[in-house]
């Protein structure tokens, strides 16, 4: 059965306007992806009939909005494949999430002389908190390079582990060069020396999706803003018995047992991790685009996806001058490419006027900008809601702009 694109473009109102006259073509999912009507209108729903907050509430708005939220909780867990309902943790977004981890593991067993491995690929949000970690605690950072093709050097990988690795950070896909790492190898070799293993997924999470306890890994994080949810809500799922023998990231209200002078107390999970005045209504807008994103047959999905890849991958190189970086054969649909002679902000600036809306920067990610020996690059980053006319409007305006900047 084919993938019916436009019955899943009525969904997103926003595809439908115009920009300078021509319809919009957004290829900025990568960044913030859109909210189809259903999440739209819950989110719209919960602020006219049920907000109020949660958990310390008597009252029937209270109990209700609870409700609604510990149902996405669940919602997560399944989506996720967690054991239990114990291991999600919401948070204000991956970012959030893996500062919570970098700071409260950290704390617990990050000791001076220890290591911490990162990819060269990762996000600043994956590398930066690490970073911090380490200077806290006295560790090494060391760093897992990466190929010409966008793979990760997976032959380097025994060298850079040893008895003092406390953790692996690696992305599930990279926000630029689209790569995939194999994660089970990298996971096994991290237990092997006693290493746990924090996984960014928030591209992996909407291209492919998880099961955290198949793949092994101890943390993982992403944000609902990517998953065609809300803004400002995030999860984490870490293992149980790591949670456990953390300490609390932040404190204040919803996260303690006992409070005194003498001593406090604290919530058990998962509210030890979810100080002050969580983002209810985010959560319960996550769980409906989770519930959005399980109404959609996976396998076309992602048959889709892949189709525009390929078709957008052979019509950009058909431009004299256009490198695309990232090119490993199971990539998640984002084309990151640079044109000689033309900046990539120029380039980005020229599609706008044109009515498409893609990255132009280094993307947070500048260590992967120095390995290939550019400042910033251009990125198309495809959604199911993405078309192969689309992808054809992508290549002929990077066409007509470089014919512009040569000029």
């Amino acid at each position: 059965m084919a993938f019916e694109v436009e019955k899943i473009r009525e969904q997103f109102p926003i595809l439908s306007q115009q920009l300078y006259g021509r319809p919009l073509v957004y290829l900025d999912s990568g960044a913030t992806a859109q909210k189809p009507l259903r999440v739209i209108e819950c989110v719209d729903a919960l602020h006219r009939t049920t907000n109020a907050n949660i958990h310390r509430g008597v009252h029937t708005l209270s109990e209700r909005m609870t409700e609604l939220y510990e149902q996405a909780r669940e919602r997560v867990r399944a989506f996720v494949g967690a054991a239990s309902r114990e291991e999600i943790i919401f948070t204000a977004g991956a970012t959030a999430s893996i500062n919570l981890v970098a700071r409260a593991w950290s704390e617990r067993f990050l000791r001076e002389g220890d290591n911490i491995l990162v990819s060269e690929i990762e996000h600043h949000s994956n590398i930066v908190p690490w970073q911090m970690a380490a200077e806290r605690q006295g560790a090494e950072i060391r760093v897992l390079p990466v190929a010409d093709d966008g793979a990760l050097r997976m032959e380097l990988l025994p060298s850079l582990l040893d008895e003092r690795t406390r953790l692996v950070a690696v992305t599930q896909a990279s926000n630029t060069l689209g790569t995939c790492p194999n994660l089970r190898p990298i996971i096994d070799a991290a237990h092997a020396v006693g290493a746990v293993v924090m996984v960014d997924g928030c591209q992996g999470v909407v291209h492919g999706g998880v099961d955290v306890k198949a793949l092994g890994c101890d943390f993982y994080a992403f944000s609902a803003h990517k998953l065609y949810g809300p803004t400002g809500v995030g999860v984490l799922y870490g293992r149980r018995e790591l949670l456990e023998q953390m300490p609390p990231f932040m404190g204040g209200g919803d996260m303690v047992d006992k409070v005194s002078f003498e001593r406090t107390t604290y919530a058990p999970l998962p509210l030890k991790f979810e100080a002050g005045t969580s983002n209810f209504v985010g959560a319960v807008g996550l769980g409906e685009a989770i519930a959005f994103v399980e109404s959609l047959p996976t396998a076309e999905v992602a048959h889709h996806e892949r189709a525009l890849l390929d078709h957008a991958t052979r019509r950009l190189l058909e431009i004299e001058g256009l490198r695309i970086y990232g090119i490993t054969p199971d990539k998640a649909p984002i084309i990151s490419f640079t044109v000689e002679g033309c900046g990539h902000y120029d380039v980005g600036m020229i599609l706008d006027k044109m009515g498409i809306a893609i990255r132009t920067g280094h993307h947070c990610a500048e260590p992967t900008m120095h390995r290939f020996g550019v400042s910033g690059m251009c990125r198309a980053s495809f959604a199911l809601y993405n078309t192969l006319a689309e992808a054809d409007a992508l290549a002929d305006g990077v066409a007509r702009a470089v014919r512009m900047l040569r000029k």
